[in-house]
């Protein structure tokens, strides 16, 4: 992976001096075909082993990769955070996957100057959902009994640093933060060094699949509190995404943030566009080959339509959907109050964006299991 890593930094990306300073290469002049590598390689950071993300950005390459005509290079990352980073400075770096959250975040604290007009998204993915794991005989059985004891964050920089930050800010839990990756931080929580470590990813997430009760271990369930609802959705982990952790149908309450596809926003002119332009077309058309087996099953959440509230679509993207939206489906009216008749109240207030998300999300499962009945 190391050298994966390093080959990405340097590739692909030779007019990105914009952002950076350029990278004069000792190598021989490639001629056509190192000229046709080049211009057709997009780099994706994405996340380290216990993530989601890597396994999402090598998917990518094994459904998308054609030769010297597209070559999708994974890039181990350090998470949603550092990927914005990467994405809006690092020569070589074409996409990213980051949490949509952090991009507000960003946003908020000017860390980076203005951004809206220097990112953009490609795609809405997925949900991540929150895994909070503590000892079984600890006696913790509650997010707020936390409060005062050394949890680990995970890694400085990752999403689920930045997120978790703020949830337990939301829910007024001020815990002595600590920050080791998860294998570390098992350890750490097996020899009572630590009282939690948390993760944010997309379930289900390496890192927890292999944790057993037996072990030792068990999840902490997470309420959907008010406070979170403006940013986050609710979930659960279930037996058959944890089946040596989570016993019973009922499973275990957590949030969740939702994941996207980041750009550069480079300007039409440039190759950097034309190859981003690409990656969507050939992305975009093939997403059904992204949601059968052995892909994540992430992926089977993934619906090429979803915004993302209060930031701007690459171009390239929305033409594509503008050309190849789907036709209206008949009576949508009818199954729309039909699916809030099953939820026992036809009158839903819908308070944030978030709710709306959340609700329509909740209507295309519904929907879905309906038409494959």
């Amino acid at each position: 992976m190391v050298a994966t890593v390093l080959v990405a930094a340097f590739s692909s990306s030779t007019s990105n001096a914009q952002r950076s300073k350029p990278f004069v290469s000792d190598k021989p002049n490639p001629g056509v075909f190192g000229e046709r590598v080049n211009s057709n390689t997009i780099a994706v950071v994405s996340g380290n082993l216990n993530a989601t993300y890597l396994t999402i950005a090598y998917d990518l390459s094994a459904v998308l990769d054609d030769g010297d005509n597209l070559r999708i290079l994974p890039v181990m990352g350090k998470g949603g955070a550092q990927n914005i980073r990467d994405v809006r400075y690092l020569k070589g770096v074409d996409l990213g996957i980051t949490q949509s959250i952090l991009l507000n975040t960003f946003r908020k604290n000017n860390e980076l100057g203005p951004i809206d007009d220097k990112i953009v998204y490609i795609a809405k993915l997925f949900n991540e959902e929150m895994h909070i794991v503590v000892r079984a005989d600890s006696g913790i059985n509650s997010i707020a009994q936390l409060a005062g004891k050394r949890v680990n964050f995970s890694d400085v920089g990752s999403g689920t640093q930045l997120s978790t930050r703020d949830i337990f800010a939301r829910l007024g839990i001020k815990a002595e933060e600590v920050n080791i990756g998860q294998a570390d931080g098992l350890e750490q929580l097996k020899a009572g060094k630590i009282a939690a470590t948390v993760l944010i990813a997309g379930k289900p997430a390496a890192a927890m699949t292999k944790l057993q009760t037996q072990d030792g271990f068990r999840f902490l369930p997470i309420p959907y509190a008010r406070q979170l609802h403006d940013e986050y959705l609710p979930a659960t982990l279930t037996h058959a995404d944890y089946p040596d952790m989570v016993a019973g149908a009922d499973g275990v309450d957590t949030v969740a943030v939702g994941a996207a596809l980041v750009a550069y926003n480079w300007p039409r002119w440039t190759d950097n566009y034309r190859r981003l332009e690409k990656f969507t077309e050939q992305f975009f058309s093939k997403i059904a080959e992204f949601q059968k087996s052995p892909r994540h099953p992430k992926w089977r959440e993934v619906n090429l339509a979803a915004t993302l509230p209060g930031w701007k679509r690459f171009a390239a993207a929305e033409e594509w959907l503008a050309k190849n939206a789907p036709p209206p489906v008949a009576a949508t009216r009818d199954k729309f109050d039909a699916f809030l008749s099953t939820r026992g109240n036809t009158s839903v207030a819908i308070a944030s964006s978030a709710d709306r998300e959340r609700l329509f999300e909740d209507f295309q499962k519904w929907n879905r299991s309906r038409e494959h009945r």
